[in-house]
């Protein structure tokens, strides 16, 4: 699954708003039908108290035409704009008028309010900042952030938990809602995958909003998340008659004193992902305990007992994996560089 950039995202957007012929903000009606239905099957009207805080941006604006389809089925709704800048979007703007003709005001917030109580029993939809957001929310907004995570409340994101950006790590992490779940437009984002922030992610799903689909099966990303539904397609299930030399020779390389065992497993691996044959590559100390622990495997030596110093076999493997266990001394390094270059 290609993971987009924000401004992949944002052509995608345009190019589908072109093609399809329609306006923006019929696009995020889309997007908050697909919120809508998500949250409409697992509550079926159930009177919990819901509270919707919303941006004046895009994915507030999502967040107000979510509002207007749980208004209309009778959902419990307290609805909080975040007034963090003077600027509204054109859609935002539009899909407010709508749910005020539904006599709903929502209680728009500044850095004076006072913050509303939320029960541990209560939602909380996060539809604050998306995408967009290219800087540290303001010290008032950080202050209702940290309000929404200390409720106990279970909180639903819009896309993106706010205060994350998409691309990149955050400033300032107090500033990040902590997402039970994340309801993500068309792809996940990278930032869900990252070390540093995918603690802010709980559980993530897709929605499909209809983006153009030759668009994001043409554009190249950078990441991709490799899961079940893409292994699949690499699997190759046994012949009748396979035999070991049918299902590809693996090399593993690697190895120094006192770290036998990382080749150990890293051939283990390899027997286990399918590699007909697999053999090791190590310094002389690892041969008995490989012959010992993996006897399936086949083992060559260097000619040094306990490090890599020249890495040359006489076998033509399908697939090579190098550098675990190796160390980093200098003679090791010679031997690992010399063999790139000799394979390039």
């Amino acid at each position: 699954m290609k993971l987009y950039s924000a401004k992949q995202i944002y052509k995608a957007d345009q190019i589908s708003i072109k093609k399809e012929e329609i306006g923006s903000n019929e696009l995020m009606e889309r997007a908050a039908l697909q919120l809508f239905n998500w949250m409409h099957l697992r509550m079926q009207g159930a009177p919990v108290k819901i509270h919707l805080f919303c941006g004046i941006g895009n994915n507030g604006g999502d967040g107000i035409a979510l509002a207007r389809h749980l208004v209309d089925h009778g959902y419990n709704l307290e609805v909080y704009v975040i007034n963090y800048s003077e600027k509204r979007s054109k859609d935002f703007l539009i899909n407010l008028d709508r749910l005020k003709d539904r006599k709903v005001w929502p209680h728009f917030m500044n850095s004076d309010d006072e913050l509303p109580a939320i029960g541990r029993e209560d939602i909380i939809v996060d539809g604050i900042f998306g995408i967009g957001l290219n800087r540290t929310p303001d010290d008032w907004v950080i202050k209702v952030i940290q309000h929404l995570n200390n409720s106990q409340a279970f909180i639903l994101s819009i896309d993106i938990p706010s205060g994350l950006f998409t691309d990149q790590g955050p400033e300032n992490f107090d500033a990040i809602i902590k997402s039970n779940y994340v309801l993500s437009f068309q792809t996940p984002k990278l930032v869900f995958f990252l070390p540093e922030t995918g603690g802010f992610i709980e559980q993530w799903e897709v929605l499909d909003i209809g983006l153009d689909p030759e668009y994001l099966m043409q554009t190249e990303t950078e990441y991709e998340l490799i899961g079940k539904n893409e292994v699949l397609t690499l699997y190759k299930p046994r012949e009748k008659f396979g035999h070991k030399g049918t299902y590809g020779h693996s090399l593993i390389v690697g190895g120094s004193y006192g770290k036998i065992g990382s080749v150990c497993l890293s051939s283990k691996a390899a027997l286990c992902a399918g590699s007909g044959l697999v053999t090791s590559y190590v310094p002389r100390i690892g041969y008995t305990i490989l012959q010992t622990a993996l006897p399936e495997i086949m083992v060559l030596t260097d000619l040094e007992e306990n490090e890599l110093t020249e890495i040359k076999f006489d076998i033509e493997p399908s697939v090579v994996g190098i550098g675990m266990g190796m160390g980093t001394s200098d003679v090791s390094i010679k031997a690992f560089t010399s063999f790139l270059e000799q394979n390039k």
